[in-house]
């Protein structure tokens, strides 16, 4: 199969051009260069300057985002292209807050109350009135690490004061009120027909470090599973299923909620692969990586996944991410030992081929750096427990000379969140723990203080 990959400036794509080329497609993928990323894959992939001389070439077109490229992407499939990922209209469903929250609404979903702004004024004037603290969230393809959960309405005056100065939150962005719940979402995946197969409920950990602390990253690691049966799916997305087939959109779907006593509600939707997710799922496929999305696009249903196991993410990062201001000459070129040893976990993320000192001192190729977001490691077995660790023994085999980092507590909250969660009829069947620790495990938490009032994340309605 001759595969394009058509990537922005995220450079989402060469794990998804590395597992290709490695089943035999010839592939070629595409992203806008710059100073900054134009290391990332040499060495490892075939990468082109421009993707219109390929549209014809390719069997099947892989987008890894829904922000450029769209009405290109339409106009080729209106002259037959096999384009795998969202359409203009789609896209809105996620850039545009205010349009998903209504899609919603308009097919008879539970959404929170939502107030929108467009400027920083009207915002400041609202939370003083309020006096209540709110979390804020930029619509578009803002940075996700402007989203901000206040602690009170004071500090969120400031930061609004802040981004007001700065003008670095571009208007419009929304502002939520916080309730506690638990964080879970679900992906599907749809054809000109509708969905096909699998669900994928899945845990995000933003957070940039362990406790949930820090900046937020968009993601630093996830949980996830695929069964035939989803509670969340059936109420989040099946009612969408005639709206999001008009659309002509094409691959995944993910809503994100926050479930509170039993009732989730939708936050936001992801109109285009996941990062890291996407790549987690990898250890669940079943078969040729990029056959069932052609297939897809055809209408059929041929992916195949593993039901009986769950899958762990984490990413491995360098300094200074995820900030990313220092020279390239910092980022680039790092040697990472032992890589060559876990290929199947490891998920290039801003890689290449480098040279560095091998085992008997002379210099070799080797996979390196090319950016301080370097790979995701991964992981599946029974359990999330298992999992975790297989991860984490991945992650401590590779020597990386600059100071690796990697969350060391994806995973860990689900031993609280799951229990409630399948109290309420969610994510039902799955593990914390392996089956012979069970008992031991409920030990422990039934010693745990308030362990019933430790339910997790923070629901967020829309005011």
């Amino acid at each position: 199969m001759n595969l394009l990959i058509i990537d922005s400036h995220h450079a989402h794509g060469l794990d998804v051009a590395v597992r290709a080329a490695r089943a035999g497609h010839a592939v070629k993928w595409f992203f806008p260069e710059n100073d900054k990323n134009k290391w990332i894959g040499n060495g490892l992939v075939t990468k082109v300057r421009s993707f219109e001389p390929h549209l014809r070439w390719a069997d099947l077109i892989f987008l890894t985002d829904n922000v450029v490229y769209l009405h290109n992407m339409n106009a080729a499939r209106r002259e037959g292209a096999a384009v795998f990922g969202a359409t203009v209209e789609s896209a809105e469903w996620e850039l545009d807050r205010t349009h998903g929250m209504e899609m919603l609404r308009e097919n008879s979903i539970d959404v929170p109350e939502y107030r929108e702004f467009d400027h920083y004024d009207d915002a400041i004037r609202y939370v003083k009135a309020q006096k209540r603290p709110f979390v804020s969230k930029p619509s578009g393809d803002a940075d996700k690490a402007l989203s901000y959960v206040a602690q009170d309405h004071v500090d969120l005056l400031y930061m609004l004061e802040r981004w007001k100065a700065s003008s670095k939150l571009k208007p419009p962005f929304i502002l939520q009120e916080k309730i506690d719940g638990i964080e879970m979402a679900v992906t599907g995946w749809i054809g000109p027909d509708g969905w096909i197969g699998p669900w994928c409920e899945n845990w995000e950990f933003k957070k940039l470090c362990a406790g949930n602390l820090g900046c937020s990253t968009g993601e630093q690691g996830t949980v996830l599973r695929y069964t035939k049966k989803s509670k969340l799916a059936k109420e989040v997305l099946v009612p969408l299923t005639e709206d999001i087939r008009r659309t002509g959109h094409i691959g995944p779907v993910d809503v994100n909620c926050i479930i509170a006593d039993g009732k989730p509600w939708p936050l936001e939707f992801t109109m285009r692969p996941g990062w890291p997710t996407f790549q987690i799922m990898q250890r669940l496929h079943k078969g040729d990586c990029c056959e069932w999305m052609a297939d897809l696009v055809d209408g059929k249903d041929s992916l195949g996944v593993d039901y009986e196991n769950i899958a762990m993410g984490v990413v491995l990062s360098i300094p200074d991410y995820p900030y990313s201001h220092l020279t390239r000459k910092e980022v680039v070129g790092i040697p990472i030992y032992g890589a060559e040893k876990v290929t199947e976990h490891l998920h290039p993320c801003e890689m290449m081929m480098c040279e560095a000192p091998g085992e008997n001192g002379k210099r070799a190729q080797m996979m390196g750096t090319a950016g301080d977001y370097v790979l995701v490691m991964s992981e599946a077995a029974p359990s999330v427990k298992e999992a975790q660790r297989g991860v984490y023994k991945h992650l401590k085999s590779l020597t990386v000379p600059n100071s690796p980092m990697w969350r060391v507590d994806i995973g860990d909250r689900l031993r609280r969140e799951l229990p409630q969660l399948q109290k309420w009829g969610y994510a039902t069947g799955m593990s914390y723990q392996p089956a012979s620790s069970t008992a031991s495990q409920t030990e422990r938490s039934t010693s745990l203080p308030n362990a019933s009032m430790q339910i997790g994340s923070t629901l967020i309605i829309y005011v």
